[in-house]
């Protein structure tokens, strides 16, 4: 944070009661909000600092799908409009509804700074790394999506402020990520026109099928390293919530994807399963329908495109912003994105891959890009 940031910061803070407060802040990961502690009179809360810039301007409504495709990466945190009124309004949206998001205590949104809640350092990462009991995890986690997912997604979270569909546009310019920067990081050169067409082609008509269900409202980066235990708590309210500012109204499979698959860690194939099903049990319990095969078919593509996506974004990510890190979980990713396209429905999308981006290229631009 430089001087005249932190000049802002401090002022903002001392305007919410917080002056002369201690700062610590945390690392980083792959955005550019930051995130530091305060401490004052033996009392805690969080700062989140989100600098406004013009990257992060949200697309126009009336936007056509390809000028919201031509956003490229974060085309959804775009439409978006990821800053801190839209994460102030989505953690009001998910207490309301019993969840654990942050408490906020005030907020600047022209300057980007919001003062929130500290829910402490047991990350679901960290308090499972320390043998935590996985299934009373994951359940709550899981058994918080059901909730959430109890009602259709708000068309508003406030006055003027939507909750944006995560629609197949949005879907299409994530997916073109692959042929964008894995392509070129994988096999030493740019992806053709045709095979990025055939690739957006593929791709448009396996999003095709997950039409016809209402839109629940996504959190969209659902997982182990976003999700806090806080044990002392009862029910879903022991899962605290953080990183929603990005949120969108999209598919029901989604969340659950970005927790079973996990980029970061892995989750066994049993465990896996039994969440599903603690899912699938907990919405029919609610009368909601939820047709097995149909289901695992959805579940398939939504995982497929999702780890699509993190794969062109993490060679962005090691490519342009010099994060090569990020390519040490592409392997993980991978995995999924294998076992995903193994499903009937993905069938086409399958044998380009294979054709064009062989198993052993996968690998080989993942090792080369480490080493570089």
């Amino acid at each position: 944070m430089d001087s005249e940031r932190a000049d802002s910061a401090r002022a903002f803070l001392a305007a919410a009661g917080w002056d002369g407060a201690k700062l610590s802040p945390l690392p980083g990961d792959a955005s550019t909000r930051r995130y530091i502690r305060v401490t004052r009179n033996g009392h805690t809360a969080m700062l989140m600092d989100q600098p406004q810039n013009a990257e992060a301007a949200p697309c126009p409504p009336s936007a056509t799908p390809d000028e919201r495709r031509a956003l490229g990466y974060n085309a959804v945190a775009r439409l978006a409009g990821a800053d801190c009124g839209r994460f102030i309004a989505a953690a009001r949206f998910l207490r309301a509804r019993g969840l654990a998001a942050p408490e906020i205590y005030a907020g600047d949104i022209t300057k980007g700074f919001v003062l929130l809640e500290d829910f402490g350092d047991d990350l679901y990462c960290d308090a499972l790394g320390d043998g935590g009991a996985e299934d009373d995890l994951y359940g709550a986690a899981i058994d918080a999506i059901a909730l959430l997912h109890a009602e259709p997604a708000p068309s508003q979270l406030m006055p003027e402020m939507s909750l944006h569909a995560y629609d197949q546009a949005a879907c299409l310019a994530e997916t073109d990520l692959v042929t964008e920067w894995f392509v070129p990081l994988a096999l030493g050169r740019r992806a053709r026109q045709d095979e990025v067409e055939e690739h957006r082609a593929l791709w448009r008509d396996a999003l095709a099928s997950l039409r016809g269900h209402a839109p629940v409202f996504v959190h969209r980066d659902y997982h182990a390293q976003n999700l806090f235990w806080l044990p002392a708590r009862a029910g879903v309210a022991r899962v605290g919530l953080i990183d929603f500012q990005d949120a969108v109204a999209g598919n029901r499979s989604y969340d659950l994807v970005s927790l079973l698959e996990d980029a970061r860690r892995d989750v066994t194939p049993d465990l896996a399963l039994a969440m599903k099903q603690r899912y699938a049990t907990t919405v029919r319990q609610r009368g909601q329908e939820l047709d097995g095969e149909a289901w695992a078919a959805e579940m398939a593509v939504t995982a497929a495109q999702r780890n699509a996506k993190i794969a062109g974004i993490f060679a962005r990510l090691a490519k342009r912003d010099g994060k090569p890190r990020y390519l040490s979980y592409l392997p993980r990713v991978w995995g999924h994105l294998e076992s995903d396209l193994e499903h009937s429905a993905l069938a086409n999308l399958r044998a380009w891959y294979d054709r064009t981006i062989p198993r052993e290229k996968r690998r080989a631009g993942v090792e080369e890009g480490v080493a570089a």
